[in-house]
């Protein structure tokens, strides 16, 4: 089976690779849905607060790979030949699906300026979103502190998506297609 991981400041469009993916037939796991899960899961309200809370409560408690555990038996019972893996927050989750996975893993960055990624959380409209440039840099910091900066190093390939919409969405289809080939 192979692993394509994307990893990403956040909106810098490890969603939108994920979404061609899915439109390709490639079996997506959201690892911020896993924390959204557990944010209903403890009855909390679906805010970036809360949200980044139980993600940094869950890295406390269970380690910093914790996210990337829960991942691996959807992973495993996806019954497919490709995965993607929208989300990669820290190098203890790369480390984790490296271990897992060997060479099968392959961690893709996505790179985006933060005034970019600015325009586009305010497009999107999530219940988990940031208003403004502040609030952007502290997720940021939250998820640089999380390791995210090492992971994004540790990438294999990296993507810049400072193109438009249809030219990135292009990129991935041709990168998958590149990856699945590969397999």
């Amino acid at each position: 089976m192979k692993i394509i991981a994307f990893v990403g400041m956040p909106a810098s469009g490890k969603s939108e690779a994920a979404r061609v993916a899915e439109k390709q037939g490639i079996h997506v796991i959201n690892m911020g849905d896993v924390i959204r899960e557990e944010v209903v899961q403890r009855g909390l309200e679906p805010t970036d607060a809360n949200t980044g809370g139980v993600g940094t409560n869950l890295r406390e408690n269970e380690g910093m790979d914790a996210v990337a555990k829960r991942c691996v038996p959807k992973i495993n019972n996806s019954g497919t030949d490709m995965v993607v893996i929208d989300g990669v927050r820290g190098i203890a989750e790369v480390k984790f699906f490296k271990q897992e996975f060997g060479d099968d893993f392959t961690l893709v960055n996505i790179d985006s300026s933060i005034q970019t990624r600015l325009e586009r959380v305010k497009a999107r409209g999530r219940s988990d979103d940031m208003t403004d440039i502040e609030a952007l840099r502290r997720r940021d910091e939250r998820e640089l502190g999380w390791g995210i900066g090492e992971a994004m190093e540790a990438s294999d390939i990296t993507i810049a998506n400072t193109t438009g919409l249809e030219e990135f969405k292009q990129e991935i289809v041709e990168l998958l297609e590149r990856l699945h080939d590969r397999s």
